[in-house]
């Protein structure tokens, strides 16, 4: 249990303490030392022992900082370990309907425990270790995100393709037991986890109580890139009013019963069936906005707000917002508000068809740079709106690797990047 470290920060703590590019670093404060979520738990003290290698020989080195400051170590890599890749093969996996030739980075299946408390990545249980386990207890790090789907043991070994998936409940008892808080993201495929099975799932997530913080629930997403894969299909309307239905009551009940809804289902399930999705007050603190739970509602609530604030008038120029399928009607109906203050505002919101996935993909996150140019071409624009959500987080590229310079090129246009969940921003792009 130790790490190299790559290289020392000029000026800071540990240069001062004389700590070099290829020490070995093995204990804070007496604690081993393997990876980020040992480094992070243990660095935010003053007063940090920390217990080194360097050139064969052990040593102590002392540390003195202020609360939370950097110590100035680095490392070859962010966990100073490697990524863990899923054990699985989920009968609903995103990345098995990915097609060919794309980079290699969007092939890797994540399930790493640690990414789950620094980034708020969604973990399946199925590749801790007990001694992971009680690390995670010892820490008491919480919330943990954890991609449960069922909780009927033998469904959820044959959803995931693992016949350890079932078992790994416990591990969720174990966290709640241990007094740790859990949030939950049920995917849900018609024929296997809805309907029954979904009630199951609801009522065994209510009985664990309060450390149940919320609950997602989301539709299979399916591609058309499936040959070979079991045959899969997406929700009916009519089925996707059911689900939420069963997820609104199992939520009123736990409104009534600890002031928290818990339940929520995604905008998508609201879409799909034609019903509008609710008001902000409904979704609480926004718990669930990664797994696209009250984007909408929170986007309407910051846009209209902006509305009635703003003493600007809008630039005079073309704009032009492309986004998902799903989102373009509600999009028209906040350009609708600002043109009834502005009727000169010029906006044109751009429903982009998925030919890449396949048509029933129709979020914008998954909108490529290559279907983008090839629908926008030919419009009139002087500003090219997109959200965020359509780059990968450096903001480079989207999944096809199309570059924005690249869409600014082919479209004689400026691409200007709006936040998805901000509708403050939306408005402030037209100014």
């Amino acid at each position: 249990m130790s790490v190299q470290i790559a290289s020392v920060i000029p000026g800071s703590p540990a240069a001062k303490a004389r700590l070099r590019a290829g020490d070995t670093l093995v204990a804070i404060n007496g604690h081993p030392i393997e990876d980020v979520l040992d480094y992070r738990f243990y660095i935010p003290d003053t007063r940090l022992k920390l217990t080194v290698v360097s050139d064969g020989r052990s040593r102590t080195v002392r540390l003195r900082k202020e609360e939370y400051q950097e110590i100035g170590l680095e490392f070859d890599t962010y966990l100073m370990d490697e990524q863990r890749s899923c054990r699985n093969k989920c009968i609903f996996c995103f990345i098995d309907q990915l097609p060919s030739g794309m980079r290699e980075s969007l092939y890797f299946k994540d399930d790493d425990s640690r990414l789950s408390f620094l980034f708020g990545n969604y973990i399946t249980l199925t590749n801790l270790t007990e001694h992971e386990i009680d690390r995670i207890i010892a820490m008491h790090i919480s919330p943990i995100n954890i991609s449960v789907h069922t909780t009927n043991p033998d469904l959820r070994c044959r959803m995931m393709n693992n016949r350890f998936a079932g078992d790994c409940l416990q591990t969720l008892h174990r966290f709640v037991q241990a007094g740790l808080t859990v949030q939950c993201q049920l995917v849900l495929v018609p024929g296997y986890n809805d309907g029954e099975e979904l009630d199951r799932t609801l009522r065994d997530l209510a009985a664990l109580g309060p450390a149940v913080r919320s609950v997602a629930a989301v539709p299979v997403g399916l591609t058309r890139h499936r040959e070979g894969l079991l045959p899969l299909r997406p929700f009916t309307p009519e089925e996707c009013r059911q689900v939420i239905h069963q997820l609104e009551t199992a939520g009123d009940a736990m409104l009534a019963s600890t002031g928290s809804r818990v339940f929520y289902p995604s905008d998508e399930w609201y879409i799909r069936a034609g019903l509008p999705v609710p008001d902000g007050d409904y979704y609480e603190e926004y718990a669930q906005l990664e797994n696209g739970v009250g984007m909408t509602a929170l986007l309407r609530e910051q846009f209209v707000e902006a509305l009635e604030q703003e003493t600007r008038a809008p630039r005079h120029d073309r704009f032009v917002i492309a986004t998902g399928v799903a989102a373009a009607p509600f999009l028209q109906e906040l350009v609708e508000k600002a043109k009834a203050r502005w009727p000169y505002l010029q906006v044109q919101v751009v429903a982009v068809r998925n030919d890449f996935f396949g048509e029933l993909i129709t979020v914008s996150g998954l909108v490529t740079g290559g279907d983008l140019i090839k629908q926008c071409e030919g419009i009139a624009m002087d500003t090219l709106l997109l959200p965020e959500n359509m780059l990968r987080q450096e903001q480079d590229r989207f999944l096809d690797d199309v570059t924005p310079s690249q869409v600014e090129e082919a479209l004689h246009t400026k691409v200007c990047l709006v936040p998805e969940t901000d509708g403050a921003a939306l408005l402030e792009a037209f100014m």
